[in-house]
């Protein structure tokens, strides 16, 4: 099944850019699919950490 996609526009100094630029070269990937990768991993994370959260108040 394909996902509906949207086009989020990001202001950025260069400095940024350019770090950002880095890290996606270190992964053999473009500065989008990098920046992607990782709001998708800090959301896992949030998800994650709050389903912990809530398995541990119900176990006290």
């Amino acid at each position: 099944m394909a996902m509906a996609t949207s086009v989020l526009s990001v202001r950025l100094d260069g400095e940024l850019l350019e770090r950002l630029r880095q890290h996606a070269a270190k992964r053999g990937m473009s500065v989008q699919d990098y920046v992607v990768r990782t709001l998708i991993r800090d959301d896992f994370d949030e998800r994650f950490k709050t389903a912990v959260e809530e398995t541990e108040r119900f176990y006290l």
